[in-house]
Order: structure tokens, then C-alpha cells, then sequence
């Protein structure tokens, strides 16, 4: 397999509002018991800040309260501020806000971001994103146990399809959630589950398939044995 390349994400804005007013807590959805400070995130990559917003409940007291991708991707943002995507992380005040977002900042920048083939041109920006342990926001949304692994796969349409199949078909692994295209961004892809030495195997799986179909995106095409006139 080629090399991967990194294709590093940006946080494109981080502002916090100490004190939420009760009408816009009211129309976040906020637990007046628990959410008096949130932080507000907006990066170019949409499914690595899902990632590391996951990543930030399990290092501080703060909940994923909104998350939510644009529309067409971070090429058609409607700002040069919005990216793909708007995280919101609350909390009980702002220092766990804080060292929620500081969490989420450092994943960002060390170890979640989207790859691609090294020397090909063109070739796909994917996410075959592996998370040994699972926070307490993915871990909802995927329907597991927290601190459950999880491959978190995803990629451009046929890329994407392609990919999962051979994922399943690899590794004793479970397809707990679904994404088909086209998502807001036009992607498509899954969460699998499984133990992490399966969830591995399925992303390198998931990781080969992709290559297979950039060396050969017409390899479908095979002449049938009767061709019908």
C-alpha cells in the first residue's frame, strides 16, 4: 500500500460564551443543571472535529450539545470562519469548557485528521479513523458502550461503499451506523465496532479497498461473456 498522506485540519474559530442567556440555552436544547458555559468550534474537516469532540468527554465534564456539518464542504463555506461543520461543547462553567476545548485542540492537531495517497494525482481525501476508546458522545451515536473501540470510516461515494464492504468482510467487526451518499459533504461511510485488533484490520481493510478503486476507478467494467443487442 502507498504511503498516506496527512491532510492536517484547521480550527477556523473557538469562541466561549461564559454565561449562556436562558432563551438561546432554551433553543440549544441546554440542561439548565449542567450547562451554563459553552464553547463554540468551527474547523474545515467535519469528521475530525466529531472525532475530537468525542475526544474532549473523556478528558473533562463536557457534553457534545450541538454538532452539526454544512452543507457542500468547506470549498462552498458560507464564511471564511465556517468550514464544514459547527461544534458546540458545554459544560457546568468555563474552565471545564475550557480544558474540553484545549483536549479537542490537541487531538486536532496530533493524531484526527483525513489522509490521502501520497504521489497520486488526483486522488481521494478520506478518514479511516480508528478510536481505541470511545467518549461519551460517539459512543451514543454509534450505539456502544463507552470506551467501546470503533473504526470510524468514511470517504466519497463509491470509495466509501467499496471500502466498507471490504471492512466487513475482513474483520470481525459490526456496522452499527450507516451514512450513505450523499452526507451533507457528499461523502458516505460508517462506524464499525468490534475489538480493536478487528477495528484495525477493517480500517486497513477499508484503507486498501480505496486504493484499489483510485489505481483502477473503471475496473468494474468487464466484458460480459453474452453481450445482449
Amino acid at each position: 500500500m502507498r504511503n498516506l498522506k496527512p491532510l492536517l485540519p484547521k480550527l477556523l474559530t473557538v469562541r466561549n460564551i461564559e454565561q449562556v442567556d436562558a432563551q438561546l440555552a432554551q433553543a440549544l436544547s441546554l440542561d439548565p443543571q449542567r450547562h451554563t458555559s459553552i464553547a463554540l468550534i468551527t474547523c474545515d474537516q467535519d469528521d475530525s472535529l466529531y472525532a475530537a469532540l468525542d475526544h474532549a468527554t473523556k478528558y473533562a465534564e463536557v457534553d457534545v450539545v450541538y454538532a452539526k456539518s454544512f452543507y457542500a464542504g468547506s470549498a462552498h463555506a458560507s464564511g471564511p470562519l465556517s468550514g464544514e461543520i459547527l461544534g458546540i461543547l458545554a459544560g457546568a462553567n468555563p474552565s471545564e469548557v475550557a480544558e474540553g476545548v484545549w483536549a479537542l485542540r490537541e487531538a486536532i492537531e496530533k493524531k484526527i485528521h483525513f489522509v490521502t495517497f501520497d504521489g497520486s494525482d488526483p486522488a481521494p481525501a478520506f478518514f479511516p479513523h480508528v478510536i481505541s476508546e470511545t467518549g461519551r458522545y460517539l459512543s451514543q451515536l454509534a450505539g456502544v458502550r463507552v470506551g467501546a473501540p470503533l473504526a470510524y470510516l468514511i470517504a466519497p461515494p463509491t470509495e466509501a461503499l467499496v471500502g466498507l464492504d471490504a471492512a466487513l468482510k475482513a474483520a470481525n467487526v459490526e456496522l452499527k451506523k450507516f451514512f450513505g451518499p450523499p452526507t451533507e459533504t457528499n461523502y458516505a461511510g460508517g462506524y464499525l465496532t468490534g475489538a480493536l485488533p478487528d477495528v484495525e484490520e477493517a480500517a486497513r481493510a477499508f484503507t486498501e479497498a480505496i486504493e484499489r478503486v483510485v489505481a483502477s476507478p473503471l475496473g468494474g467494467m468487464v466484458r460480459p461473456e453474452r453481450e445482449r443487442r
